[in-house]
């Protein structure tokens, strides 16, 4: 099987389901194939889409931004240097943000320190970094510190005569998910 446009997978995934228009109108179809490509990105992380963004945190500053279209975020390491990002690191390990708060209630100069701990918050349509939501920190830096966040990128998404990587690389995957998601709705 060769790649697959959103109008291929369409007809495919009808023919399967042994429906038609009337039934999974393209409207309908769209929702379940973009459905299925956030599963098959949750579920099976494909190494090509891991990306890392590096910066400096502030000093006192309790947050940074998630990086732009980040679909989840693999770890962040936080580097002792606050001129390089190489040398002694530290990854931080995830927590709920309830355990970060209470961890460190406030931003005072004499409870901050090299960040230990992070959380996730937020969040929106994920297209910029300003919308993409908000990594939490705790203890708040003391210090500019060097950082770097490995994360996993969203991938183009399927639409119209248009390909993507999952159409393209792994459509027997994708039209495997497609019906899984359409036979639930049809239940």
């Amino acid at each position: 099987m060769s790649g697959l446009s959103a109008s291929g997978l369409k007809t495919q995934i009808r023919n399967y389901t042994e429906t038609d228009s009337n039934v999974l109108t393209d409207s309908i179809l769209e929702n379940i194939i973009l459905n299925a490509q956030y599963r098959i990105m949750r579920d099976v992380p494909i190494d090509a889409d891991r990306k890392q963004q590096s910066g400096n945190l502030v000093i006192g500053q309790e947050t940074i931004n998630a990086p732009a279209g980040a679909l989840f975020i693999r770890g962040i390491q936080v580097y002792d240097s606050t001129t390089a990002i190489t040398g002694a690191n530290v990854w931080l390990e995830k927590k709920d943000v309830t355990y970060l708060q209470e961890y460190i209630s406030s931003t005072e100069t004499a409870k901050r320190g090299q960040p230990k701990y992070y959380a996730m918050f937020g969040g929106a349509t994920g297209n910029t970094d300003t919308t993409s939501g908000r990594i939490f920190l705790a203890p708040v830096p003391d210090a500019t510190y060097k950082f770097r966040v490995h994360y996993n990128k969203m991938v183009g998404l399927l639409e119209g005569d248009n390909t993507n990587y999952l159409s393209l690389n792994f459509p027997n995957g994708l039209l495997y998910c497609c019906l899984s998601e359409a036979y639930g709705f049809l239940k």
